[in-house]
């Protein structure tokens, strides 16, 4: 066996392992509850469809209905889709996952009256009820934001036919998740001492970030090779995926698919616009990077297995998960000490699991139900790097944490749009506490230079992201097909594009389109960019105006999904419908680049 070959998860530390017991103590009570959730679909349906908006009080009792259903089911599904996420080789909780999306395919159909008949009731009776019913009074946002989108709502039959579908067009997405965390293998690669190490999804950057060049082109070469031998699959996997986006969008009278995806959260088409625009606009700094970095390197020619190695080399630290939740409370002492003793309790509750294990889903996230810890799952790997992962992570759960203490069930979760910024202000303060802590030379220019890959793997990395799925799903409504070789020469070309001369064109980079997961849950990678955008605003304004900005930043935490992204964000003080954000991040960025250069 290679080194470093992750763990059986029962060889590992129980104290590291997030505490899904809490969630759930005895499995046993799940027996039959997936059954009754159906019979009690049934009920719903049988009690309100027809008779949905005869009174005011008869629609506040619906939506509490609703609700109780969606939050029982919510709870069972994300307990199996996390304890399967622990280990993905274990068939009971892939087996639990599929019949809870068969109970949800089932739930939604039962319920699809729900807002045809909503709709096919008088705008002006709809808002008396408002008026006259207090019951009512929670739900009014989402009373008129379903009537901002009655014109893409379908007759009740259909909109049952569509819920029914649902168990079926998700289909793609978990093809891909199934192939890439739990088939697919990658060739060991000889480690920087020369002996065997096993290569995964969870220390591919880690080799990448080698200073062994050798390394880093070994490691890039195996895990593409292994993309590379399945890219017709995937390839017409994700083919159909997006042609379920499309015909879906279609079914529901928009304009395109990217059109039906923005309309959830009511963004301006502008706003996705002024993102690829302004980042094209500034492509020649990211230019002007990838030539100092391939100056530093010194190497006759720069591939892209050369981008991720830091251009200082400082001497290896480990940073134990203990140092890093250390680093972390001091990084985020701006927030204030309600902020602080919320993360400290959530630490001890064991809210975390923490490192790789043989099965384990690959990356980081934060999950949880209403009535569930805000859980973060993380592959740590003793790097600064990862410190990064865990403040990122921990900023999505505390951001769980405040609304589900304000917000009711029905606005107790976030918009993507809105989440990113939650995350990614806790990294823009963590940078800045390293920054002024850190007083080495050699650290601050590792750290400039860390700041800078963060840019070009957030905002410039996640809208050549973007652009590619722009790009995939206009074909598939211009009636083209996604083949292997458009996708590959498609996706050459963005990444020519976005690195520039300096960066040699080789047969591997083609291919990285295929491992991308998020690629799948279409139009969401921009909101990484559009999150750092404002994220950079805001942690500037916390930072320099204090406890004011701070507080404003908690009000906003507490929002959930009571109002559209756009005008929740407005509460922490930035108007993203308007590029301004997206220019000041990419004068950060050249005024970033301008201190590197000016220090080495």
């Amino acid at each position: 066996m290679a080194k470093d070959q992750p763990k059986n998860r029962t060889e590992m530390d129980p104290k590291y392992q997030w505490d899904l017991e809490a969630m759930i103590p005895d499995e046993s009570v799940l027996d039959g509850q997936l059954a009754d959730i159906k019979t009690a679909a049934d009920e719903y349906q049988n009690t309100y469809a027809g008779h949905l908006t005869e009174s005011g009080q008869q629609l506040a009792d619906a939506y509490r209905a609703k609700d109780e259903i969606w939050r029982r089911l919510e709870k069972i599904y994300v307990y199996a889709h996390m304890r399967r996420d622990e280990d993905n080789s274990v068939s009971r909780y892939q087996a639990l996952s599929d019949q809870c999306m068969s109970v949800i395919a089932y739930v939604s159909a039962a319920m699809a009256f729900f807002s045809p008949e909503l709709l096919a009731a008088e705008e002006d009776v709809l808002l008396g009820y408002l008026e006259d019913t207090p019951d009512l009074a929670v739900y009014e946002f989402a009373i008129r934001d379903a009537l901002r989108l009655k014109a893409h709502v379908l007759e009740g039959n259909e909109e049952a036919i569509l819920a029914q579908m649902g168990e079926v067009t998700g289909a793609t997405g978990d093809i891909f998740t199934m192939l890439n965390n739990a088939d697919m293998t990658f060739a060991n690669i000889r480690g920087e001492d020369g002996e065997e190490a096993a290569l995964t999804h969870g220390s591919y950057i880690k080799f990448m970030e080698s200073h062994d060049r050798s390394v880093r082109k070994a490691a890039y070469e195996s895990m593409y090779d292994s993309y590379k031998k399945l890219i017709n699959t995937i390839a017409t996997t994700y083919n159909y995926n997006t042609k379920t986006d499309v015909v879906t969008a279609r079914i529901r009278r928009f304009d395109s698919a990217r059109g039906a995806a923005l309309s959830g959260d009511n963004i301006p088409a502008e706003v996705y616009d002024n993102l690829v625009n302004v980042v094209n606009e500034t492509l020649p700094q990211m230019h002007r990077y990838t030539q100092l970095r391939k100056k530093l390197l010194g190497v006759d020619k720069m591939y892209m297995y050369d981008m991720y190695v830091p251009l200082i080399q400082i001497p290896d630290r480990r940073v134990s998960f203990e140092e890093g939740l250390d680093i972390m409370r001091q990084a985020l002492q701006p927030f204030g000490e309600d902020y602080l003793a919320k993360m400290n309790e959530g630490i001890e509750q064991r809210w975390i699991d923490v490192y790789e294990n043989k099965g384990k889903t690959s990356g980081a996230y934060s999950f949880g139900c209403y009535d569930s810890y805000p859980y973060i799952l993380l592959n740590y790997t003793d790097t600064l790097k990862d410190v990064f992962t865990i403040i990122h992570e921990m900023g999505h759960s505390m951001h769980a944490r405040y609304t589900r203490e304000t917000q009711p069930y029905i606005y107790g979760s976030h918009s993507i749009f809105t989440a990113e910024v939650a995350s990614t202000v806790n990294e823009s303060l963590l940078m800045h506490y390293l920054l002024q802590t850190q007083t080495e030379p050699e650290m601050r220019k590792y750290l400039l230079n860390m700041h800078l890959e963060e840019f070009r793997t957030t905002l410039f990395r996640q809208t050549q992201f973007a652009e590619f799925e722009d790009l995939t799903h206009k074909e598939i409504e211009a009636g083209g097909q996604l083949t292997a070789d458009w996708m590959c020469d498609t996706y050459q070309a963005l990444n020519d594009k976005y690195y520039g001369p300096a960066v040699e064109r080789d047969d591997t980079i083609r291919y990285e389109w295929a491992r991308i997961p998020h690629f799948y849950n279409a139009f969401y990678v921009y909101k990484y960019a559009t999150g750092y955008s404002a994220a950079t605003a805001i942690s500037h304004k916390i930072l320099t105006e204090g406890k004011p900005a701070a507080d404003r930043y908690i009000d906003f935490l507490r929002t959930g999904e009571s109002d559209h992204p756009i005008e929740l964000l407005k509460i922490a003080g930035v108007d993203m419908s308007r590029p301004e954000p997206i220019r000041d991040a990419m004068k950060t960025f050249t005024d970033i680049l301008d201190e590197f250069e000016e220090l080495i």
